[in-house]
């Protein structure tokens, strides 16, 4: 397959190559969670705590233990396989963004727009500026390759049979 025409490989590229970026974290982030099937997770939670050197008698840390001991089994396979699935996602749009294929522009515009309303939920739940520019970061990637697709569609267009344009 060709690459679609007109298309400005810089961005795709850097699309792509956050995509796959994202992919490596979210697969080692899913093995680690399966790591933790067996485990009691408060208590490797405080482990991992103390090691970093943060008081565990503060409020904060405190809170974060008690939410995450409250994980069971089942739920936490379900955030591990559910943390591979996107990681697979988002290593098939990156790899088709690096290849050039229209495909993955077409899928990355999906699962992209499908993301928004939960991240706008979870900023109106709980802003933090982390979340912010992760919403930001994937409206700017949204508008980039809707506005280049446009610009792609409308080029094959001009170039139709019988168009006066020249090519």
């Amino acid at each position: 397959m060709t690459p679609p025409e007109g298309q400005s490989t810089l961005g795709f590229r850097i699309i792509g190559v956050l995509k796959l970026a994202t992919a490596l974290l979210l697969g080692a982030a899913g093995f680690g969670i399966f790591r933790l099937v067996n485990k009691d997770l408060g208590a490797v939670l405080e482990n991992f705590l103390l090691r970093l050197h943060l008081d565990p008698e503060n409020r904060l840390v405190q809170d974060v233990v008690y939410q995450v001991s409250g994980i069971d089994r089942t739920h936490l396979k379900a955030i591990g396989a559910g943390t591979f699935f996107y990681a697979v996602l988002e290593m098939a749009e990156g790899i088709g963004l690096l290849l050039k294929r229209r495909w993955a522009e077409y899928l990355t515009v999906i699962a992209t727009a499908l993301l928004l309303p939960p991240e706008v939920f979870e900023i109106a739940r709980k802003a933090s500026a982390l979340r912010v520019a992760v919403l930001l970061v994937n409206l700017a990637i949204l508008v980039y390759l809707i506005v280049k697709m446009w610009q792609q569609h409308r080029s094959r267009g001009d170039r139709a049979v019988g168009s006066t344009v020249p090519p």
